[in-house]
């Protein structure tokens, strides 16, 4: 199975989450940007219907595949704010 990490990191003046190389939009706080990894991580889980997707590679390649709709990767969120800082200085953020 394939495992999905998104991460929260600064980027453009605000934060963003992070996939590979690829960043979302610029959101105004860290608070934001976890909120929005977290939901996008979420709906990762949702099967849907069987399509053809096209994505773009770290290179900024397309790539056009079949996706099969009930297969969903395993996904996380990290938090680039606070992985490097003890666990008592994160709690309350974002729970």
């Amino acid at each position: 199975m394939i495992k999905v990490v998104y991460e929260v990191v600064p980027h453009d003046g605000g934060w963003a989450y992070r996939l590979g190389g690829v960043y979302s939009e610029a959101f105004p706080t860290h608070a934001d940007a976890l909120e929005a990894a977290r939901i996008v991580a979420a709906e990762q889980q949702v099967g849907g219907d069987s399509a053809e997707i096209s994505w773009q590679d770290e290179n900024g390649k397309w790539h056009e595949e079949y996706a099969e709709g009930g297969d969903r990767p395993e996904t996380e969120v990290v938090d680039g704010q606070w992985k490097d800082r003890p666990a008592e200085a994160s709690q309350g953020i974002g729970s």
